[in-house]
């Protein structure tokens, strides 16, 4: 047999084989555990990116996802969306955490260059620490990276002087945390917290002031989330305004629409079904509760304190061929099939009409843009199939248009203002600048 040496040397080489084995056996544990937090934190910026919607301003039509290159249209120019792939020379690559954080939550890019508020970061100035670092640690770690550099801005001037954003921050800019009330419960106080910041509500449906500064940012402000005009839409008002507004709907009803872009009372369109088909269905149950317990906590911004009632007068009119106010007969031909004479749709597929907030809004420019262009219903996983709805500005001109919009604004109970022609022709000159001319399109 063989025999193996002994002595001191041996003693010590197996002491230090189980010191080396029981030192393995207690930092096993410890990297496993770290490697976990490493995921969790990946996967927690995963679902941030997608209820934040990152994807769809940072990615171009046909583009790379992230990589930027998406121009958005403001009042005083044109901007196109930085790339935020891991690239280290045309995108976040090279950024430290720090670095990240200023550009999110404060708008001023690695080489100091101020960034414009179409980029949301009045809202995210709002975040979190841990949520900033679970975003850039997700963007690092599972996005492609893209070398791709995008278009300067073309701004007006002196919109074109980045420098004055310096100022236009400490004025505007407000990075304390989003505002709890224990008082409120945990559902409410996590629906602030994503109203205000991650989900930057307000970016789109809170109005802004002469220097393009949202002209509330909380619940305490009468005109925060109470609709605002965002490039060519009308962006809803998410108070309590019976109306207007969604005081009519309930909790499960807005929770319903954020997670399939239909209700009983609404369905999405243009840019709001991008928003639920690329961010909102994607919220947990619990954060779509926490959102809609929020938004019913909002008083009426317009003061609507009296519900909708539905007048069957408009039906019977209708019903009978009486075709007597100007629009009755086009609305006959083209929408009653599927909104019906009396102007109720089918709920879910169709949206009502009467007494819709879209329809009541006083600012018709969204009814404008779906008559002109048509409009299809967001696309999501829980819903069988998307529903498209033809525009007419091929076949109607202006001032047919304009009727139409006016007697739908004016029946079943409907109390909105008319649509003046002008505003269709304006609408529709400006939608043709944006794409080229092409057959069966809404110019004349």
């Amino acid at each position: 047999m063989l025999l193996l040496p002994q002595g001191p040397g041996i003693a010590t080489a197996r002491a230090l084989r189980k010191l080396a084995c029981l030192t393995l056996a207690m930092l096993l544990p410890v990297g496993m555990a770290l490697a976990a937090t490493d995921t969790q934190q990946i996967e927690r910026g995963r679902y941030l990116a997608r209820i934040a919607n990152c994807a769809a301003c940072h990615t171009s039509e046909g583009g790379k996802p992230f990589a930027g290159g998406l121009p958005i249209r403001t009042a005083v120019g044109t901007i196109h969306s930085t790339n935020i792939t891991p690239d280290a020379g045309s995108g976040i690559g090279a950024y430290t955490l720090a670095e990240f954080d200023r550009a999110l939550r404060y708008g001023v890019a690695r080489d100091g260059k101020r960034l414009y508020p179409a980029m949301p970061y009045p809202s995210y100035a709002r975040m979190r620490a841990e949520d900033v670092a679970a975003l850039y640690a997700y963007l690092r770690a599972e996005v492609a990276p893209v070398t791709q550099r995008n278009p300067a801005p073309q701004m007006r001037w002196p919109f074109s002087m980045r420098s004055l954003l310096a100022v236009w921050n400490v004025l505007f800019v407000d990075d304390d945390p989003v505002r709890t009330d224990p008082a409120r419960g945990a559902a409410w106080n996590r629906g602030a917290y994503l109203v205000q910041a991650v989900a930057h509500c307000g970016a789109c449906h809170t109005p802004r002031g002469n220097l393009f500064a949202e002209k509330g940012l909380d619940e305490r402000s009468r005109h925060f989330l109470s609709g605002a005009s965002v490039e060519g839409w009308s962006a809803t008002n998410l108070t309590g305004d019976q109306v207007t507004g969604l005081g009519a709907w309930s909790r499960a009803d807005i929770a319903e629409f954020l997670r399939t872009g239909r209700n009983g009372h609404a369905t999405s369109f243009g840019p709001m079904s991008t928003v639920v088909s690329t961010a909102t269905q994607y919220m947990s149950a619990p954060d779509l509760d926490a959102v809609a317990a929020y938004l019913k906590s909002l008083p009426g911004a317009r003061g609507e304190d009296k519900p909708f009632r539905h007048d069957a007068a408009t039906a019977q009119q209708l019903q009978q061929g009486r075709f007597d106010v100007p629009g009755a007969r086009q609305y006959a031909v083209f929408c009653m099939p599927c909104h019906g004479a009396d102007g109720k749709g089918f709920a879910r597929v169709f949206p009502p009409l009467a007494g819709n907030p879209t329809v009541a809004d006083p600012d018709p420019a969204s009814l404008v843009n779906l008559l002109l262009d048509g409009a299809v219903t967001a696309r999501v996983g829980t819903a069988p199939a998307d529903y498209h709805m033809p525009g007419y500005g091929w076949t109607l001109d202006d001032q047919e248009l304009a009727n139409v919009l006016t007697f739908i604004r004016g029946s079943w109970g409907n109390r909105a203002a008319p649509v003046p022609e002008a505003a269709v022709a304006a609408r529709r000159k400006a939608l043709a600048a944006q794409r080229p001319a092409a057959a069966g399109d809404a110019s004349r």
